[in-house]
């Protein structure tokens, strides 16, 4: 019985940091970019783009099909930084342990 409290115990733990984890991913912004920092993402700690930032030169009719490409190529940029991040925070809630594949906490 002294085991399952301890374990409940580390689980209420975990939980706890779990929480202010999440917190903190909401606050966090990423920036992402391409062409060569001419497109500009920000996304916060979910994944959700926040600001786009364009500079005026990629601003010319017959050049949208580049400009789409760029914010494409932001966006991932951003996401894989997130998607880092967020990773790190799991190692420091879980103490190290990997998730199986395909198991999401968040």
């Amino acid at each position: 019985m002294k085991d399952l409290m301890g374990m409940m115990s580390q689980v209420k733990q975990m939980q706890e940091r779990m929480q202010a984890v999440q917190a903190e991913l909401d606050q966090l912004e990423v920036e992402g970019q391409s062409g060569g920092g001419l497109v500009k993402v920000v996304l916060n700690g979910k994944g959700e783009v926040r600001k786009v930032n364009i500079d005026p030169s990629l601003l010319k009719p017959d050049e949208a099909e580049i400009l789409e490409d760029l914010i494409v190529a932001a966006s991932s940029d951003a996401k894989i930084k997130v998607d880092a991040q967020m990773q790190e925070k799991m190692a420091e809630v879980t103490g190290g342990l990997p998730l199986p594949p395909g198991m999401k906490l968040f």
